[in-house]
């Protein structure tokens, strides 16, 4: 049986356009779809409710939420099989408990309640930095949404740590039909910042070499195994998170790839997958890799 994708919604305008990007996605794959809407009742009542107690209307609310967010899945693709939950959790908890029965999890920019000129919300943030799945955090312009550009961005992160990204970013480059670009980031050691031109130039041309050569190999397999995808390769001197935050521009998603130590339990996103997550103009998925 397929792992169903995983979508968290709150009635917040980011919650449903993420529904919206779910169910293209969901489509795409042929998986079904599940609406997760997580609160935690007692929180508006300031104490801990009587057992199998609730207030009537914040129960009302999440029914409310949940059927407009199945109602308007439904219409957007009739053909994707949606159910949905209610859980009174907190909301970074009911989607990290998800991830063992999902294929992805995907989320909004931001929650309801949060911030207006907030460039990510707390819940996506957190989720993404700590899930064991893939997470999207759909964000973005119109045009980044759309899903038309053709293109999807892949950072390409050490061959020892980027090597879920690398098939995630295929599979979907290979469903979509569209370019795979792919981009690795590289800079000169900072202490031969001030050689002679002659030796800077070697040194920068050792470095673009060793780029080239960890892209060739992270992308070996995959292309082996996606014979169809069209790939195009590029190295680019530059700190990663400023390279690929304005190589995302006409992109219908970035992928970059985390690592997830198991003895860490705290957020594990590093410097270039949080400047995405903030500033990308389209979606982008974090995929983690265990080590």
């Amino acid at each position: 049986m397929e792992l169903p994708l995983v979508v968290g919604v709150d009635g917040s305008g980011p919650s449903l356009t993420a529904v919206d990007w779910a169910v293209d996605e969901a489509a795409r794959h042929g998986l079904p779809l599940r609406l997760v809407y997580a609160s935690r009742w007692e929180r508006y009542e300031g104490a801990l409710p009587a057992a199998g107690a609730e207030r009537p209307s914040d129960r009302v609310m999440a029914q409310n939420v949940v059927g407009a967010a199945t109602e308007r899945a439904q219409r957007r693709n009739p053909d994707v099989k949606v159910s949905a939950n209610i859980l009174p959790e907190d909301p970074v908890a009911a989607l990290l408990g998800a991830d063992d029965s999902a294929c992805a999890l995907v989320t909004g920019s931001r929650g309801r309640g949060e911030l207006k000129g907030l460039l990510l919300g707390s819940v996506s943030l957190a989720v993404a930095a700590r899930a064991h799945c893939p997470v999207v955090v759909v964000r973005g312009d119109i045009a980044g949404l759309s899903g038309t550009h053709g293109r999807i961005l892949l950072g390409a992160g050490a061959p020892a740590a980027g090597g879920e990204a690398v098939r995630f970013a295929f599979r979907e480059a290979e469903l979509r039909g569209c370019v795979l670009d792919v981009v690795r980031a590289w800079r000169r050691p900072l202490h031969e910042a001030g050689g002679s031109p002659p030796a800077q130039e070697e040194t920068g041309h050792r470095d673009e070499e060793g780029a080239a050569a960890l892209l060739d190999d992270l992308l070996r397999e995959a292309m082996t195994d996606h014979p169809a995808v069209r790939v195009r390769g590029a190295t680019v001197e530059g700190p990663a998170h400023r390279v690929l935050v304005a190589r995302a521009a006409a992109a219908d998603l970035v992928v970059v790839g985390a690592r997830r130590t198991a003895a860490h339990f705290g957020l594990q996103l590093g410097r270039t997958a949080h400047a995405l997550l903030h500033h990308a103009p389209c979606p982008v998925a974090v995929v983690p890799h265990r080590v």
